[in-house]
């Protein structure tokens, strides 16, 4: 008996008749004999087989067409010292705060320079706690079923979020330095306590729509609510350090020489090294071809705090985000961004390229799918935030390359640093965070209109880990 043909019969032998297909669309023994023709085994097959066997997909399909990409740039705004998330989801909230921190280097002339990026998350995660609790009193007499109540449940917690998050954090709780609340263990890994918190909201969830059954009062619920709120600061606070009131902090220049010791509560400290502008003042764009473009947008219950803001962006064509960010790049200003930072990327190199790779010649196939399918099919998304810093042009003046600070650690990338080809940053670049004063008065008039809502759960919306 051909090998083909044994095959078949004892993939057939091992169905029971309870598990065979029985109205078409399942694998059928002639489909499996044509999908078997298509490995030849051949000597192409066994050496690409062996090699595979052996060898990262990524490093076999390195390509030598790729175009080698230099640290210059026509316009970089300067930065010191490499932040690093480490094993946490926290990009969007150092991505924001290294925002600031570079104007606050520059306007004291000061050297090396973090605000706290745990005295942030830990107001983050309350308040994230109240979002979600408030959520389920909210929707209390909706179906368990319900599909705003089960992507509730499904992510009460997480360490992700967007540029609004630091913004209201900022507002509402201020600013500290990372020496008034340095890192714990726990805040560059999170992973333990996110399950912490996922198992006691979920239960505080579940009490609450079973005393809402029982015919609890909303005062009561809200009562409860709180003291629910309580066991949550208590778990922070164990972990990741109670946050200051008042602090004692010494400025230092350039050199590291102290120059002032001021004494501060978060709000005047954020008042004097914020960046309020940005804070209070700010547009979020969007490249989504998926949508149409030069219109307004809002994710439902995409925020941070109860009393805080949606996810509200411009969608726009790539070519008028450039402008916008080469002019705030002009004018000396880093710039909240994300992308699909994961795709076609060498990460220990710090290039994101879309000619690093050759799949379709080492396996043999086609990936032609354009950013519109890519978002449709769930192929990409919004990932990951950084800091635009940097941008650079050829002879023309357009733009070849741009400059982006991570916070993977000094390690990581092109000394902390990865480099976007500008054909790469077409399709893989989704977010940016301006002042108004960049974007051209008939784009600002398109905040005017009443936004089209999206649903909490559009896949867009993922939060940037």
């Amino acid at each position: 008996m051909k090998k083909t043909i044994l095959s078949v019969v004892l993939l057939s032998a091992m169905l029971s008749p309870s598990q065979a297909q029985k109205k078409g669309g399942g694998i059928t023994p002639d489909m499996l004999t044509k999908m078997e023709q298509s490995y030849k085994n051949d000597a192409t097959d066994k050496a690409l087989r062996n090699a595979l066997n052996a060898t990262s997909i990524d490093n076999l399909a390195r390509s030598t067409e790729a175009t080698p990409v230099d640290g210059h740039f026509a316009i970089q705004v300067k930065s010191k010292g490499i932040t690093n998330q480490r094993s946490s989801g926290r990009c969007w909230l150092f991505t924001g705060l290294n925002v600031m921190r570079s104007q606050a280097i520059e306007k004291y002339d000061m050297g090396e320079f973090q605000f706290s990026q745990v005295y942030g998350f830990f107001w983050d995660q309350l308040e994230k706690s109240n979002l979600f609790l408030q959520g389920v009193i909210d929707t209390r007499d909706k179906a368990i079923d319900d599909q705003m109540v089960q992507w509730l449940f499904k992510s009460p917690i997480n360490d992700g979020g967007t540029f609004a998050g630091v913004a209201d954090a900022a507002n509402k709780y201020g600013l500290v330095p990372i020496e008034a609340m340095p890192e714990t263990y726990t805040s560059v890994k999170t992973s333990n306590v996110n399950k912490i918190l996922k198992y006691k909201l979920r239960d505080f969830g579940i009490q609450l729509r079973k005393a809402s059954e029982k015919g609890e009062s909303l005062n009561k619920l809200n009562g409860l609510k709180t003291e629910m709120l309580g066991e949550v600061y208590r778990i922070l606070a164990l972990v990741y350090g109670n946050p200051p009131k008042e602090f004692t902090w010494v400025r230092r220049d350039a050199k590291g020489n102290p120059v002032a010791t001021e004494n501060h509560t978060p709000m005047t400290f954020m008042e004097k090294y914020g960046d309020n502008k940005i804070i209070n003042d700010y547009v979020m764009l969007m490249n989504d071809p998926s949508r149409p473009y030069y219109e307004l947008f809002e994710i439902d219950f995409d925020r941070h705090q109860y009393d805080g803001q949606n996810w509200k962006y411009i969608n726009l064509p790539m070519d008028e985000i450039k402008k916008i960010a080469v002019a705030g790049l002009k004018d000396n200003k880093m710039m909240y961004f994300s992308s699909d930072v994961g795709k076609y990327f060498d990460r220990q190199a710090g290039i994101n390229d879309l000619k690093l790779y050759d799949y379709e010649s080492l396996l043999g196939i086609t990936m032609k799918m354009d950013k519109k399918e890519r978002i449709e099919s769930y192929e990409s998304g919004s990932a990951h935030a950084m800091t635009l810093c940097g941008v650079d042009f050829n002879e023309k003046g357009e733009t070849t390359k741009w400059l982006v600070e991570n916070s993977w650690g000094a390690d990581s990338g092109h000394k902390g640093f990865v480099i976007m080809t500008d054909d790469w940053f077409n399709e893989y670049m989704f977010r940016l965070v301006v002042e108004p004063k960049y974007v051209p008065e008939k784009i600002l008039n398109i905040l005017k209109k009443k936004p089209s809502l999206l649903p909490a759960w559009d896949p867009m919306f993922a939060p940037e880990m």
